[in-house]
C-alpha cells in the first residue's frame, strides 16, 4: 500500500491493530458459545471478554511480532501475547479450532468492510455522474467508433451510459459481498469433531456473517477469487471513463478537461501544458487492480482440505487491491464533479466534416424513395469522400447530384441535416437509466 494512493479509512481495515481486534472478537465470541454449551466454564468467557478488552486498548504489535519470530506462527503468537491479560483462563482460548477458523473468518471481515467503502465510493461516483448527466442532456456532441466520427448524441447520454455501467458495478459488488462474507469455524480439516456447529452459528451472528457449508478447514476461495474478478470489473469501467476523459481533453478536440487548479503546472519543461495526469492516473491504477485477479483465480485449487499456498497471495492482494480501488473511485468521482465541459468545442467538432454525420439518414431516405440500399449507399459515399478532401460541405455536394436529386427536394436534403432528429430519443433513454425523469 503506497500512500500516494491510499485513503486511511481503507489502510486502516488492513493494518494489524484491526486484524488483532477481529482475532479476538472471534475468540471470544467463540467462548461464549463454548460457555453455553457447557464446554468451559461461563466464568472463564466473562474473563476472556475483560483481559482481551483490557489487550484490544493497546494492541502491542512489536510484542505480538517478537513472539512470532520465535513461534513461526502467527495465530499462536497472537495468543500467547493475549493470555498475558487473561490468565489461567487463557487455556479455554482457542478450544477446538484451527488457525484458519480465525484467519479466513477474519479476512471475510475485512472483505466485508472493504466492500462497504468501496460501495460508499461507487455511490459517490454515480451521484457525481447523474448529476453532470442531467447538467448535460441535451448538450450536442460527436459520438465516435473507431476514433472517428459516426453520428450526434448528446454529453449528457455518454455519462448515462457510465451511470448504467457503474450501477451494474454496484450490483455485482453487492452479490460479492454477500458471498464473501462467510465464517468457518470447524476446526481440523473442516469436521466440527472439536468444536460444536453452534459455535460456528453464533459467531457467524455476532460478526454478521453467514455459516460457510463445508468449510473443509478454509473457506472455499472460490469465493475469493469472485470478489477479486469483480473488483477488476469494476476498476475497468473506472478506466473506460477515464480514457473517455483524457481523449477529450486531447488538444485537437478540447471538449472537456480536468480541472485544472491556480498554481497547478503541467510540465516541468513546457508551462503552456495541461494534461489529464488524474485520468491518466486512473488508466495504470486500474491495472494494478486486475492484477489481483489470476492470482485469486489460482488459489482457488488448494491441496486436498487445506494448503497455505494461498496465504502470502492473499497478504497482498487483499490490501492492494482494494486500497487501489477506493482510491481510483473517490478520484475518479473527484474528475466528474469537477470536469470543465465545452460545448462549444463540441459543436465545432460536430461541424468539423461539413455535415457528413447526416451520411445514414440521406442513405435511408435514399433507400425509402425507391433507389436500392446498394445504389443509395453508393450515391452518399462518392460525395462524402469529395468532403474528406476538404472540397465542399456535404449537403451542397447531395444538392449538386443529379441522381439524387431526381428522388429528393434540396428542401428534403436540408431537413435530413436537423440535429435535432438525433436526440429525439434521449428522454426515452434518461428514463431507463435514471427512471422517472
Amino acid at each position: 500500500m503506497i500512500p500516494r494512493y491510499s485513503r486511511k479509512p481503507m489502510t486502516d481495515i488492513w493494518e494489524p491493530e484491526n486484524r488483532f481486534r477481529i482475532w479476538f472478537e472471534i475468540e471470544a465470541h467463540a467462548c461464549d458459545a463454548l460457555a453455553e454449551l457447557g464446554v468451559i466454564p461461563k466464568s472463564a468467557a466473562a474473563n476472556i471478554w475483560t483481559g482481551g478488552k483490557k489487550a484490544m486498548q493497546k494492541i502491542d504489535v512489536a510484542r505480538i511480532d517478537e513472539i512470532e519470530r520465535v513461534t513461526k506462527h502467527d495465530v499462536i503468537a497472537f495468543l500467547t501475547w493475549l493470555g498475558e491479560f487473561i490468565g489461567d483462563d487463557a487455556r479455554f482460548v482457542h478450544q477446538g479450532m484451527t488457525s484458519s477458523d480465525v484467519l479466513d473468518t477474519c479476512l471475510s471481515v475485512q472483505m466485508k468492510q472493504a466492500a462497504d467503502l468501496l460501495l460508499e465510493g461507487l455511490d459517490k461516483l454515480l451521484a457525481a455522474l447523474k448529476k453532470r448527466a442531467f447538467e448535460h442532456k441535451n448538450t450536442l456532441t460527436i459520438g465516435r467508433s473507431h476514433g472517428i466520427h459516426a453520428e450526434p448524441t448528446t454529453f449528457g447520454v455518454k455519462l448515462a451510459g457510465h451511470y448504467a455501467e457503474f450501477a451494474r458495478c454496484r450490483e455485482r459488488l453487492l452479490a460479492a459481498r454477500k458471498e464473501i462474507a462467510t465464517c468457518a469455524i470447524s476446526g481440523a480439516v473442516g469436521t466440527f469433531a472439536n468444536v460444536e456447529p453452534k459455535v460456528e452459528e453464533h459467531v457467524a451472528a455476532k460478526l454478521g456473517l453467514s455459516v460457510e457449508p463445508v468449510s473443509s478447514q478454509v473457506i472455499p476461495r472460490d469465493r475469493h477469487a469472485m470478489y477479486f474478478a469483480v473488483l477488476a470489473v469494476i476498476a475497468s469501467s473506472v478506466e473506460r471513463l477515464a480514457i473517455e476523459i483524457r481523449h477529450m481533453q486531447r488538444t485537437e478536440m478540447r471538449e472537456a478537461e480536468e480541472f485544472f487548479s491556480p498554481g497547478q503546472k503541467g510540465s516541468s519543461a513546457m508551462p503552456h501544458k495541461r494534461n489529464p495526469v488524474l485520468t491518466e492516473n486512473l488508466t495504470g491504477l486500474a491495472r494494478i487492480v486486475r492484477s489481483a485477479v489470476i492470482p485469486a483465480l489460482e488459489n482457488v485449487a488448494l491441496w486436498h482440505e487445506r494448503d497455505i499456498s494461498h496465504s502470502s497471495v492473499e497478504r497482498m492482494i487483499g490490501p492492494d487491491a482494494t486500497v487501489t480501488l477506493d482510491f481510483a473511485l473517490n478520484r475518479l468521482a473527484d474528475v466528474v464533479e469537477r470536469l470543465m465541459v465545452y460545448p462549444e468545442n463540441m459543436q465545432r467538432n460536430l461541424d468539423l466534416l461539413g455535415g457528413l454525420v447526416f451520411s445514414q439518414r440521406v442513405l435511408l431516405m435514399l433507400t425509402q424513395k425507391g433507389m436500392s440500399r446498394e445504389g443509395a449507399y453508393a450515391a452518399v459515399q462518392r460525395n462524402a469522400m469529395e468532403v474528406w478532401k476538404g472540397n465542399a460541405s456535404f449537403l451542397a455536394l447531395l444538392k449538386a447530384d443529379k441522381e439524387i436529386g431526381e428522388l429528393l427536394s434540396n428542401d428534403e436534403l436540408a431537413d435530413l441535416f436537423d440535429m435535432r432528429y438525433h436526440t429525439k430519443h434521449v428522454e426515452t433513454i434518461f428514463k431507463r437509466v435514471f427512471g422517472t425523469t
